[in-house]
């Protein structure tokens, strides 16, 4: 019932990870991490420059873990991203001095 399908088998491979693909990844993901900082930055500006304007302290309340939540939410895409991209340029970096050590890349090493 499961067949072998050589396109997928070609993408699953080791010969396919090279350092390139790796740095390419790391620029795509380091721009994410850079959109989600300024768009955490400016969640927080905003949130700052409006005050809630309620004396009601459950409001109050409510408004704050919202706000907090929102913010937090921001700042986890932005640590994703950035820790993406920099394990991403590690496995380049790890890439090129295998291939420079003329040592086999194995694909347990991957």
């Amino acid at each position: 019932m499961t067949e072998n399908n050589p396109k997928t088998e070609s993408l699953t491979g080791p010969d396919k990870t090279s350092p390139w693909r790796c740095i390419s990844g790391a620029v795509i993901s380091g721009a994410c991490a850079t959109a989600f900082y300024l768009l955490t930055a400016s969640i927080a500006q905003n949130f700052a420059d409006k005050p809630i304007h309620s004396t009601n302290p459950i409001t109050l309340n409510i408004a704050a873990a919202v706000r907090t939540l929102i913010v937090g939410l921001s700042a986890l895409g932005t640590g994703i991203f950035a820790i993406a991209t920099l394990g991403l340029l590690a496995l380049a970096v790890q890439l090129v001095i295998q291939r420079l050590t003329k040592r086999p890349v194995s694909p347990y090493d991957l």
